[in-house]
């Protein structure tokens, strides 16, 4: 069971604080090339993850070859752009939320128990989650070169809005996190966890891993 740390006194709001964290925190690759017959294109990806208690912490670094940012809204097909993706299960629950954010930090946030069932989040949850993109908030069609970018985000307990969560401490959940791109000129479909499945599917919660807030 992988356990996510907790480390106090972090405002989220001050990005010099935010970002000396997360330089102590360890990088884990998003790497699992699972389709790499049909999608072998496969950029660096990896993920920065901690807790304040008040807030879930994650950083998700990004080098590819093709970044587009199309679509402008909120609760959008933004799995469609150059999307980083965190999906949670708390404690052994069939049900689960996909987090699912574009590279200038459009957002899809659901619950569901199935692929298709979704319960998207309201406008004042989303304006709850922090985001923080490196590369601007203007939406823009592809580019094509040495892209880097990050995304940060900072995610209240309240965020789980199935659920009656005060504080990530001590939480036990499953996850997974991933990079996709399903309309770019090379699509892929990267995950944290391997997926065996025949085509590509994140909506797989047998496949997240186990991890637990340090209390």
């Amino acid at each position: 069971m992988e356990l996510i740390p907790k480390i106090e006194g972090v405002d989220p709001h001050d990005a010099e604080a935010v970002d000396r964290v997360f330089a102590a925190v360890a990088a884990q690759p998003i790497a699992c090339c699972n389709w790499p017959e049909a999608y072998p294109y496969a950029p660096k990806v990896a993920f920065r993850i901690f807790h304040t208690g008040a807030w879930l912490m994650l950083r998700f670094e990004v080098e590819e070859r093709y970044t587009a940012a199309r679509v402008a809204e909120d609760n959008g097909r933004v799995w469609t752009d150059s999307c980083v993706e965190f999906f949670f299960a708390p404690g052994d629950e069939a049900g689960y939320y996909n987090f699912e954010t574009s590279c200038i930090g459009r957002m899809l946030v659901g619950y569901r128990r199935t692929h298709a069932d979704a319960v998207h989040a309201s406008e004042q949850i989303m304006r709850r989650i922090l985001r923080t993109p490196t590369i601007g908030s203007e939406p823009f069609d592809e580019q094509l070169g040495d892209n880097s970018w990050q995304m940060t985000l900072a995610i209240p307990p309240e965020a789980l809005f199935r659920h009656s969560v005060d504080d990530w401490s001590g939480m036990e959940a499953r996850m997974n996190l991933y990079k996709c791109g399903d309309e770019l000129s090379r699509p892929h479909f990267l995950s944290w966890r391997p997926i065996a499945a025949a085509k590509p599917n994140f909506h797989l919660p047998e496949f997240f891993g186990r991890v637990k807030f340090e209390q």
